[in-house]
């Protein structure tokens, strides 16, 4: 797995967060050169990581980061965007504020991401979301904004794949239910982060192209 990804320079965004960290992980030991964005610079990561603070819900931030990562690392290959939140409440009790926010993060952030690699990716670049299962299958009660945030993150990667299929850029959503972390009751349902995480890295290779427009679910055990 070392020499995988030994010629690739990968963003990682939301790379402070769980997932976002064992995402890092897994693409340093498979010999990327990685930056890692968050709202703060990420910490305790390897030494050889680019870490970058970034609000990637705002356009200048995003495109300053993608710039600090083009004149220190080079222009990048990947990227895995791994930025995301969850909220819930009844319809009639959301607020337009917590509407928006929950798009901005999920929806916004990706948006912003995929727009600065269409503009700055050479052929072969590729581009991982994380979705969800409410927005592959279907919407869940008092979870309109998730549900609707992250439909639209499926969305943009098949438009995104659909017009860029000509110069190789691809895009994938990598679609989890409830994410485990190992420190659940036993019994508890879902699909390991790890296991996403190192989908997200193989996707970072040769197999984004095969799976390119695609939404892959990551449900683990029902």
């Amino acid at each position: 797995m070392a020499s995988l990804l030994s010629d690739r320079i990968v963003i990682v965004t939301g790379a402070g967060g769980r997932l976002g960290r064992l995402v890092v992980r897994d693409l340093v030991a498979a010999g990327a050169r990685v930056a890692a964005l968050d709202r703060e610079a990420p910490t305790g990561l390897p030494d050889a990581v680019l870490a970058l603070a970034a609000d990637v819900t705002q356009e200048p931030a995003t495109v300053s980061a993608w710039d600090q990562v083009a004149s220190t690392l080079g222009t990048p290959n990947a990227l895995v965007h791994a930025v995301g939140m969850w909220d819930g409440a009844p319809l009639a009790e959301t607020t337009l504020d917590a509407w928006r926010t929950v798009l901005d993060v999920n929806l916004t952030s990706a948006f912003l991401a995929f727009r600065e690699a269409a503009r700055r990716m050479t052929d072969g670049g590729r581009l991982v979301a994380v979705a969800s299962g409410q927005g592959a299958d279907r919407g869940v009660a008092e979870q309109a904004a998730y549900s609707a945030a992250k439909a639209g993150i499926v969305r943009l990667v098949e438009a995104t794949a659909a017009e860029h299929a000509d110069r190789g850029l691809t895009a994938v959503a990598v679609a989890p239910s409830t994410l485990l972390f190992g420190d659940e009751p036993a019994a508890a349902a879902g699909v390991s982060a790890d296991d996403v995480a190192a989908l997200c890295v193989r996707l970072c290779g040769p197999e984004g192209a095969v799976h390119t427009g695609a939404t892959l679910r990551a449900y683990g055990s029902a």
